[in-house]
């Protein structure tokens, strides 16, 4: 979750955890348990991953990068229906029908948003940055993931300030649901 070096390195080192997480779905056969351990893994990832992009990452697109406010609407649009994928899978049983197609949905929305933040968003924030501005918004990144929800929470505030404000106490809550319930431990 926390892996050091600048926000594009440790955004990066994310996204190769995530691809990770779904060769492994991929390669299991059938649903279970084993599934539902997987789906609630990258849904813990995915959801720590894309609090801290909107809380730290795209205000900095916006602040640094030439036509950064339309590139970081894109990109909460994009985390927008990753969220409300991740909410249907959250309630549906790995063994129902519909959680198939659901995470392939998901998995080609999130492989699409990784490839067009990397070959685009990456470089152009690279480019207009110094690299102590990068590194600091490394450190704030994994101190935001560190803090953040576990679970998608769709109608949550994906600006600053109210996100900032919201989601240390809905990670909380996140968390000590996790803790309870064993989730995410496996």
């Amino acid at each position: 979750m926390g892996h050091g070096g600048n926000v594009l390195e440790e955004l990066m080192t994310d996204h190769r955890e995530v691809e990770e997480i779904f060769g492994r779905i991929e390669a299991l056969a059938g649903g279970g348990r084993e599934l539902r351990d997987l789906v609630d893994e990258v849904t813990i990832e995915l959801v720590r991953h894309s609090v801290a992009e909107e809380e730290y990452l795209y205000p900095a697109v916006r602040e640094h990068v030439e036509g950064g406010d339309r590139l970081a609407d894109k990109e909460i649009a994009d985390h927008g229906r990753v969220e409300q994928l991740l909410k249907q899978l959250e309630s549906t049983d790995a063994d129902d029908p519909e959680t198939s197609p659901l995470l392939r949905q998901l998995m080609d929305e999130v492989t699409a948003h990784i490839q067009d933040e990397e070959n685009n968003l990456f470089p152009m924030l690279d480019r207009a940055c110094s690299s102590e501005t990068l590194d600091g918004l490394g450190d704030k990144v994994r101190r935001a993931k560190a803090m953040a929800p576990t679970r998608p929470h769709p109608s949550a505030p994906d600006t600053p300030p109210a996100n900032k404000l919201l989601a240390p106490g809905i990670g909380l809550v996140d968390r000590a649901r996790d803790f309870v319930t064993g989730r995410g431990k496996s």
